[in-house]
């Protein structure tokens, strides 16, 4: 493990230690290590979706991929056993 330093806010850190002393986060080091993953893991994510939809707009569904797409949905959806809940 690496251990690094960071300046943050006053009020941010009286904040996190009230979490802590809650018992609802475990530690400060925890709550930076989380956040911290949670920034590294959304940056990924909309490095997907980017490129999704660059690859998208490059090569779209044509008219007749998107009908039969719905053909196969409603023909699964007819097969499916219902039951009647009302």
């Amino acid at each position: 493990m690496t251990q690094i330093a960071a300046k943050l806010p006053d009020d941010l850190v009286r904040r996190v230690d009230q979490l802590v002393a809650d018992g609802l986060l475990p530690s400060r080091s925890w709550a930076v290590r989380r956040g911290l993953e949670m920034v590294v893991a959304d940056t990924r994510a909309s490095a997907i979706d980017r490129a999704f939809r660059e690859a998208y707009s490059r090569v779209p569904e044509t008219g007749a991929e998107l009908e039969e797409a719905r053909q196969l949905a409603l023909r699964s959806i007819q097969q499916e056993p219902w039951e009647r809940w009302w």
